[in-house]
């Protein structure tokens, strides 16, 4: 079994690694490489991409922060 701080460090790394991917696609995508001119070309990704991270983030605090009983 895995410790908790280890699954808090790893789950961390996890996040910061998927956020830099995701964001970094939300701003290519927005300044027009896609094709879409502007955030208002690339809100709909950006919405999407906002909501799959903060289900992540929930995800990671459920499983490493939140005590269980």
């Amino acid at each position: 079994m895995v410790s908790r701080r280890v699954n808090i460090i790893t789950g961390l790394i996890a996040l910061i690694l998927v956020g830099t991917f995701t964001l970094g696609l939300v701003r290519s995508i927005s300044l027009g490489f896609a094709g879409f001119v502007g955030w208002g070309g690339g809100l709909p990704v950006t919405l999407i991409v906002v909501l799959v991270l903060s289900c992540a983030v929930y995800d990671w605090y459920d499983t490493a922060i939140r005590k269980k009983k």
